[in-house]
């Protein structure tokens, strides 16, 4: 798999879109506080994201397929979704190490309804620092803001 960091004037609307599916199948089993209504909300804000945010990077399968991202804003980790299908095989450790390692990321923020995500940052080194009642877009989706512990 060959991972690929997107310049913005890159991002063509093809790849903006076969991201965002990724994004749509990897919240299917892991959001169940969302309902389809709220899915349909998100998805035009998640592809205007995918859009402006300062680093994207993809990960692409064998066929070129994407099969997982991550976006990165200052030391911010915006999003990270993988394909389910994906799930534990190494792909979001691959993109939170180079996150942290190469871009310098050293926080995000998890939603609170996602306990698999959150272990797994932990288990990357994470710890929770804060909680918010809302998430960024106002909606009552409670969210931990995790920051890298040092080693």
């Amino acid at each position: 798999m060959e991972m690929e960091t997107v310049a913005k004037g890159e991002r063509t609307e093809e790849l903006v879109r076969a991201v965002a599916a990724v994004w749509e199948a990897s919240i299917r089993p892991t959001h169940l506080f969302l309902a389809e209504s709220d899915i349909d909300e998100l998805r035009p804000q998640v592809r205007q994201a995918l859009s402006a945010v300062d680093t994207l990077v993809v990960v692409f399968d064998d066929a070129g397929k994407p099969v997982g991202f991550l976006g990165v804003e200052g030391d911010m980790i915006e999003m990270l979704f993988v394909s389910p299908e994906l799930f534990g095989a190494g792909v979001g450790r691959r993109l939170l190490n180079y996150a942290t390692k190469t871009l310098g990321a050293r926080r995000l923020d998890v939603n609170e309804g996602n306990p698999g995500a959150r272990g797994f940052y932990e288990h990357m080194g994470f710890a929770v620092v804060g909680r918010s009642e809302i998430d960024g877009q106002g909606r009552p989706f409670p969210l931990l803001h995790m920051e890298l512990q040092d080693e």
